[in-house]
Formats: structure tokens, sequence, C-alpha cells
């Protein structure tokens, strides 16, 4: 799933393409993605683009009276050609036709379609509910997490969950947690000041890490696979890159947690939920 530093990247080469542009046409070739019918995608024709922001995992294209909100959930990507797409695109949830003859795809992939988009007016953006739900900014300056994360609940849960920080999902998690050497299932109202400051700063320091080697590595169109700089995730049964102990996981049904068990739980190795049902 894109969380914030590939959306980042994704708005910064974005806005630096299309601020500007004028915007041709707009279709949605996927109309279930389109959650909005009222200004209809015809308000955009003619429309220029004013830029290009991220707020949370969320994409704005600014059309100036309207705004394109985009989410592109787990296997969406907002992706810029110079060629329009053929009759046999499959994969296109929306088009923005650029007068140059570029165009702007909202594309998925995979067997789940969940990414969607709104047209809006602007005065509504700040309105519409998957804006109003989200946290604070994980990134570039989060707040003091005292107030934010203490609750009766594991960090790796609280940091993935929008309304509590916004950006964050499985992937970050687990670097953020590695990088400030806590245990994915430590309850965020247990953090003492020591460890709340060092994983602010793991926040601040592994976002902006993962943005930079975007922003060296990424150019337009950007790729189907980013290259995730990652050091923990994806990398059960490696070596620690801190401590060399080999990396451990917890299997859920739909997603892995990896974790170090020296550098985050005093050498405990937490129950793997599949040998858990194996056992039952």
């Amino acid at each position: 799933m894109p969380e914030l530093p590939e959306v980042e990247i994704t708005a910064r080469l974005l806005d630096s393409a299309l601020r500007g542009a004028e915007i041709e046409s707009a279709l949605a070739p996927g109309i279930n993605a389109l959650k909005t019918f009222d200004p209809p995608l015809t308000a955009l024709e003619g429309r220029e683009i004013a830029g290009v922001r991220r707020r949370g995992k969320h994409l704005i294209v600014d059309a100036r009276e309207h705004v394109l909100l985009i989410h592109l959930m787990s296997a969406g990507r907002l992706q810029l050609y110079d060629k329009r797409a053929g009759p046999r695109d499959r994969t296109s949830r929306l088009l923005l036709r650029i007068e140059d003859g570029r165009e702007l795809r909202l594309r998925e992939f995979g067997s789940k379609q969940g990414a969607w988009v709104k047209l809006l007016r602007r005065d509504r953006l700040d309105h519409d509910q998957a804006l109003v739900t989200l946290g604070p900014e994980a990134w570039p300056d989060p707040p003091a997490l005292d107030a934010v994360l203490n609750q009766p609940r594991p960090l790796h849960t609280l940091l993935r969950d929008q309304r509590t920080i916004a950006g964050i999902g499985r992937s970050w998690a687990d670097e953020i947690l590695w990088e400030a050497k806590l245990s994915p299932y430590k309850r965020g109202a247990d953090l003492d000041a020591g460890e709340l400051a060092g994983l602010r700063e793991a926040i601040v320091v592994t976002l902006g890490r993962a943005i930079a080697h975007y922003e060296d590595v990424v150019e337009l169109p950007i790729p189907d696979k980013l290259p995730l700089p990652l050091r923990v995730h994806r990398h059960e049964t490696e070596p620690c890159p801190r401590c060399g102990t080999t990396l451990r996981a917890v299997h859920f049904e739909d997603y892995v947690i990896a974790y170090c068990p020296v550098c985050q739980t005093d050498g405990r190795t937490l129950k793997d939920r599949r040998l858990s049902r194996l056992l039952k």
C-alpha cells in the first residue's frame, strides 16, 4: 500500500510536471472508483492545474474552483504519461487528459479494487469526511506524541490508525518501531518520556530518509513498483541491520509485522498467529 513517503514523492513529481497545465477532459473508465456525481467530471474541462499535494495518504489535484481528492488504497498508482491510454488499458480508473497530449491516470492493480476519487468544489474539501477524520500529519513535523498515543493499544496498531496520526501504514510502522527500538506490541499509554521522544524522532528520520531516497531514484513516469528502502519489513529471516540477529515476523491474515527480537522485544520471540492456529 502506498504510504506517506510514496504519496509524497508522487505529489512532488506530479506538481512539478503539471502545475499550470490545462485540462482538456476527464473520464472515469473505472466508474466504481468515482465516488461523487456533483459536480460532474466535465467541470474540469478547460481548468488549469494549480498544483498537486498530499494530505495523509491522500493526493489532491488542485484545479482552482475544483479539486480531485484521490486515495490509492492498496494497489493504486497516480501516473503521468506522454501518450494517452489505448483501448486495451484495463487498469485505469480515472483519465485526466492534458491539452498538450499528456495524460494523468489513476491505475489500479490486483483483485482488490479499492482506489477512489472524488471531485469536490474547493470550499468543500476540508469538510470531506475522508479528511475530517484524519489525525495530525506524521511528517515533517508531527506533534508531541504524549497526547496522540496515550491509549491502551499496541504501537503498531496506533501508528497505522489514520485517525491517530496520518500517513503511516504497515511497512513504515515496522521501520519506525525498529528505528525506535520499541516492540510493536508495547502499548502507547505505557511509553515513558524518553520513549515518546525517541519514537517521534524515529518517525521524522525514517519517513524523511525514505522521501530523500525517492528524490534520488524516482522520476516520471512513476514506476508501478517503487524501490522501497525497507530494512526490516519484508526482511524476516534475514539478519537485523543493526545487531545481526535473525529478524522475526508475526503473520496475520492479510499482513505481517516484522521485528528484531533483540533490538525490540528484549530477546523474546512474539507468538506467530500461523503457528497458534495450527496448535489449536
